[in-house]
């Protein structure tokens, strides 16, 4: 099949690798360092689900129609990739690979004859160098969307990684939502997230920001898809826990995550000099907490922090987060 990955990063260089080596014919957009990396070598992908060379076509934007398309970009290039590529897309089944809450309904308004399948990847990545990406932590890609073009992105990706469909997408973005806020403190302190969890002031931290998530994902009426342990009836619990006892949420995320350390997405972005998606993680709880008046301090406090980060490339020290939080 031929098979277009829009986007070149962890994400989309782990499908393509793997794509690629299951027999399709892949074709990927990148930029600048990776695009001549990946023009020159391929795709080096390592990790838990195996080490090899991935030969695959790679140009800025899409020379021609393939018959399925993964869009795998941060959530704040999307529409420019969805608008570039539109001429060979739309009308086609694409899968929009993303975190934060609005990644299907921007891509059905941008591809109107498309069928959109959402989609959450639920393992870890990390872009070692350009061309170059290490699979850190196994898990699986959660589905959801129109019947016969989920049911046609199951079969084809689940034959080289596990999964899974649900009919609760909304739901499940939500879970991952949470889940994804493991990422907003490594991005702040360089910190990889199983330091930052281990460090019992920014675990604090995280736990309330978490907090005010669930909060913010109940009074909306969301019913929280099971996504990585988290269940809708756990997180209910997690927000009436002491606070001392909720940290041991993170606690077993952390374990869930193995020895290798994960450096999460947004400290990636951090690493290459680019922007990072904390508009569309914790951003994306302050968005949605101001229709219903649900207070989010440590959201705010910690989308400004990234964002200093960002300018200045200066991480802070774990008591700085401490200070920053309690203003």
């Amino acid at each position: 099949m031929r098979i277009a990955v829009i986007g070149a990063g962890a994400i989309g260089c782990t499908i393509a690798a793997l794509l690629s080596r299951a027999g399709h014919e892949v074709t990927v957009t990148a930029r600048g360092a990776q695009l001549e990396a990946i023009r020159e070598h391929g795709i080096e992908l390592s990790g838990v689900w195996g080490s090899f060379i991935a030969p695959v076509e790679a140009s800025e934007v899409l020379q021609s129609g393939p018959e399925l398309i993964f869009v795998t970009t941060k959530a704040q290039d999307a529409e420019a990739a969805l608008r570039e590529n539109a001429e060979f897309i739309d009308g086609l089944p694409v899968v929009v690979v993303q975190n934060g809450l609005g990644s299907v309904t921007s891509a059905q308004r941008i591809l109107r004859r498309a069928d959109i399948v959402g989609a959450l990847a639920l393992y870890a990545a990390s872009y070692t160098s350009p061309g170059h990406v290490t699979v850190t932590t196994d898990g699986v890609t959660c589905l959801g969307g129109p019947d016969e073009a989920t049911a046609l992105a199951a079969k084809v990706l689940g034959r080289v990684m596990p999964v899974t469909i649900t009919q609760n997408f909304a739901g499940a973005q939500w879970t991952k939502l949470v889940v994804n806020h493991i990422n907003a403190l490594p991005a702040i302190t360089g910190m990889s997230a199983q330091d930052v969890i281990s460090d019992w002031g920014l675990r604090r931290t995280m736990t309330r920001s978490m907090r005010e998530a669930v909060r913010v994902a109940l009074a909306r009426g969301i019913r929280f898809e099971k996504v990585q342990g988290l269940s809708h009836g756990l997180l209910r619990i997690f927000v009436g826990l002491p606070i001392a006892v909720a940290q041991a949420l993170p606690l077993l995320m952390k374990a869930r995550m193995g020895a290798i350390p994960n450096p999460g997405s947004t400290l990636q972005s951090i690493r290459r000099g680019q922007l990072t998606e904390i508009d569309y993680l914790n951003g994306a709880v302050i968005s949605a907490a101001v229709e219903f008046g649900v207070a989010t301090p440590v959201e705010q406090a910690l989308v400004d922090m990234v964002h200093e980060v960002e300018s200045t490339g200066v991480f802070l020290t774990p008591a700085q987060v401490a200070e920053r939080v309690r203003r």
